[in-house]
């Protein structure tokens, strides 16, 4: 048995250097490899038409391996998933959570514009109003968690619910301040330009809004 494997090998080392002196024999072997426009240090054969790389060089710079078996020689190829590992696209936000988390902070901005008013301008005095506007947002807000697949998305996805937080607790606040005025009189139009929650809540929402439409994860201090 050890003979027999001991002579394949032979006729195989004598098939490679038959095949090796005839491409030698076809002319010189002086063209370069290049790799995105990188010397790779290998040259190409030329016989009959085809080019040939020294599979030793093409594992170097793929970073790859050689097994040398007695009937097959194998070469092994590292894999990555690049959009995933790739510097350039770590922190890239999915398209259909950038397109769910958008939807969510129009909804919230909405909530925020309708509340807004009706406190300004006496409209209401318990928070039964909102509860539309409130559900909505909230609807959107879990759509976009449902569309979060990639680390960036799920980072977004906090800054987006602590911009939902900040919005229910000012909306709390707010109604309890105009329940104790038991008032309908309209408030001073710089009352809520003023306050530092709500413009907090403003600064957000324009950040988060920047942020979804460049597709690139970014933190802001408004959004903690």
């Amino acid at each position: 048995m050890n003979r027999s494997r001991n002579l394949q090998r032979v006729v195989l080392l004598g098939l490679a250097f038959s095949f090796v002196a005839v491409l030698l024999a076809q002319g010189p072997s002086d063209k370069k490899l290049l790799v995105n426009g990188e010397n790779t240090g290998g040259t190409v054969l030329q016989a009959e038409g085809r080019f040939y790389v020294d599979i030793e060089t093409l594992a170097r710079i793929t970073s790859g391996t050689v097994s040398v078996e007695p009937t097959q020689i194998l070469l092994t190829i590292p894999t990555s998933n690049s959009e995933a590992s790739s510097p350039e696209t770590e922190g890239v936000l999915s398209k259909d959570f950038v397109s769910a988390a958008i939807v969510a902070l129009a909804d919230m901005k909405e909530w925020k514009g309708a509340l807004r008013t009706m406190i300004t301008y006496g409209l209401a005095v318990d928070d039964s109003w909102a509860q539309t506007y409130r559900e909505q947002a909230e609807t959107s807000l879990t759509q976009a968690a449902v569309e979060a697949s990639t680390n960036a998305d799920r980072s977004a996805l906090q800054l987006l619910s602590n911009e939902f937080a900040h919005l229910a607790k000012w909306e709390s606040d707010v109604l309890a301040d105009r329940k104790a005025l038991n008032s309908a009189k309209t408030l001073d139009p710089n009352a809520l330009q003023d306050d530092p929650e709500l413009t907090k809540i403003s600064n957000c929402g324009r950040f988060l809004n920047k942020m979804l439409v460049g597709r690139t994860f970014a933190d802001n201090p408004s959004c903690d």
